[in-house]
């Protein structure tokens, strides 16, 4: 039995072009065609369907994974729609904090409309003046 050599995966425009060229057959054959598959121990050639679709969303530019916070951790992407706790109160997470670049002790001015909650957050100007006043007082 003649040993079949493996193709080494295409990437980028290569890739791109050889998919277009192969439009005509089926998803594993167009990624065996393009290098993604293995040969087992028993001769057969296994495809592998995720690297090879991993390979066009990066050679098509696409960014699924978000860019990694400044910690290098993952975490919960902000959803921007919270609920009210059982208790009554509303959390706001710290994915929203941090991307604002809140800090502990940032304070804001909370205004009650009839279906809405508006948070301003109060500037350093504002706050002195608001301590010269109550020092006044």
């Amino acid at each position: 039995m003649a040993k079949q050599k493996k193709i080494e995966p295409l990437v980028g425009e290569d890739l791109l072009r050889k998919v277009k060229e192969l439009e005509h057959l089926s998803k594993e054959e167009k990624a065996k065609q393009c290098g993604y598959y293995t040969v087992t121990k028993n001769g057969i050639e296994r495809v592998n369907m995720m690297k090879f679709l991993n390979a066009l969303i990066d050679a098509e530019g696409i960014q699924l994974d978000s860019a990694p916070s400044a910690n290098g951790r993952g975490g919960r992407s902000a959803s921007y729609r919270i609920s009210v706790q059982s208790n009554g109160n509303l959390l706001i997470g710290s994915a929203y904090t941090k991307q604002m670049n809140l800090k502990p002790g940032d304070e804001f001015v909370i205004t009650l409309g009839k279906k809405h909650i508006r948070l301003r957050q109060i500037d350093s100007e504002e706050r002195e003046g608001a301590e010269a006043i109550e020092a006044l007082v």
